[in-house]
């Protein structure tokens, strides 16, 4: 039996304040493409379908028709929040999309309430289990191992304990002579991070040994971390990485989706499939004129501008006529007059929230790491809404 593994959609991104909707709709649509082609027992869509906690009506329409063509390749679609979505209007929707024949989980759920899928696959016959686990904030963490367990957790036990009990959990929902697969939206300790994710909740606490899977499932499904990659491990545990580049430290990021064959009885065969419909992210240095001579060569692709002269009046303009699509211009660091304060420092303005803070705590001689960390995390969950 055959299935597709994507993640990472986030459709409703936009870049520097471009609108990406467009580019969002053809990569969807190439993947639905895709799924009409090789006839997949299942689709799996391993959390973060968008980009933001609360997304745009449009947004929202073009995850649900993307969801809903793939239904109609006869595929069984299932799919999982990711830190990005908001897992409570994914339970919300859960009985509509269901009776689309789509499996939407916002929140961890036991085993026989909606925490293991389990169907027959339409190419052989043989049952296929499903292990679904949206992504766990720390603090929901606790309260998620005690509801799927049902035994009391300690709050101050750590984070990849929870994981494992709940995993532990889910595993009871495999059955012998049956394919059985894992997917869930998490950091796996030695993952490599692709550059657009939110890192207080893809680093410090949140780490998942690769072991928590253990040998039973056939493979493990992950979302999260937007490079394309595989890990260690007792059985096969895959990132499909996002299907376009999201920032532009995922500009080098391979965009593909996996297609994944296994058997009962056989170990699971995976080939990348690449993705093309996605706008490439591009970082360019150069002289003005060097930059304009260049512009031809650069095509459609979004430019990050790091111009190698002093800056002076009309520059931006000069560079914004000759290459409409450069959404962020420098001035290279080398040519770069430092702005700083009255009392030497970089501007505040220049800093981002966690170096102010880290400011901060030096000034009052505050040296734990652990506080730097915790800022970290409550001030990416206070302005994701997550």
């Amino acid at each position: 039996m055959k299935f597709l593994h994507t993640s990472d959609w986030h459709i409703g991104k936009t870049l520097k304040g471009r609108n990406r909707l467009d580019e969002q709709r053809a990569v969807l649509g190439e993947i639905v493409r895709i799924a009409r082609e090789e006839a997949f027992d299942a689709i799996l869509v391993a959390g973060d379908l968008y980009e933001t906690s609360a997304p745009s009506a449009a947004a929202q329409e073009l995850v649900v028709r993307a969801l809903m063509a793939l239904r109609e390749t006869g595929a069984e679609v299932v799919a999982i929040a990711g830190n990005h979505d908001h897992a409570a209007t994914f339970e919300a929707y859960r009985p509509l999309l269901r009776a689309a024949g789509i499996q939407l989980t916002g929140d961890p759920r036991p085993v026989h309430d909606g925490g293991v899928h389990s169907f027959d696959a339409r190419s052989t016959g043989e049952r296929v289990n499903v292990a679904v686990l949206p992504f766990l904030s720390q603090r929901y963490a606790v309260r998620a191992a005690e509801l799927l367990t049902g035994t009391p957790a300690d709050n101050a036990g750590q984070y990849d304990q929870r994981v494992r009990d709940i995993l532990d959990h889910l595993k009871s929902g495999f059955t012998d002579g049956a394919v059985n697969l894992v997917m869930a939206h998490l950091t796996v300790t030695g993952g490599t991070m692709g550059g657009g994710e939110r890192a207080a909740q893809s680093i410090f606490e949140y780490h998942v040994p690769a072991t928590a899977f253990g040998a039973e499932p056939h493979y493990v499904a992950l979302g999260h971390l937007h490079r394309r990659q595989s890990l260690p491990a007792a059985c096969p545990v895959h990132y499909s990485g996002s299907p376009f580049a999201v920032d532009f430290g995922e500009q080098d990021n391979t965009s593909v989706v996996l297609s994944v064959e296994v058997t009962p009885s056989t170990p699971a065969k995976i080939t990348e499939i690449p993705l093309t419909a996605g706008r490439k992210l591009r970082t360019v240095h150069g002289t003005v004129a060097e930059l304009v001579g260049r512009a031809g060569e650069f095509g459609d692709d979004y430019l990050r501008v790091y111009v190698r002269e002093a800056t002076r009046a009309g520059l931006r303009e000069e560079i914004q006529e000759a290459l409409p699509n450069a959404l962020e211009i420098r001035i290279d660091p080398e040519f770069a007059a430092p702005v700083t304060t009255s009392g030497g420092d970089r501007a505040v303005a220049d800093r981002s929230p966690g170096e102010l803070f880290a400011a901060y705590c030096e000034e009052r001689t505050v040296e734990d790491k652990r506080v730097q960390a915790l800022f970290a995390r409550l001030h990416d969950e206070e302005t994701s809404g997550v």
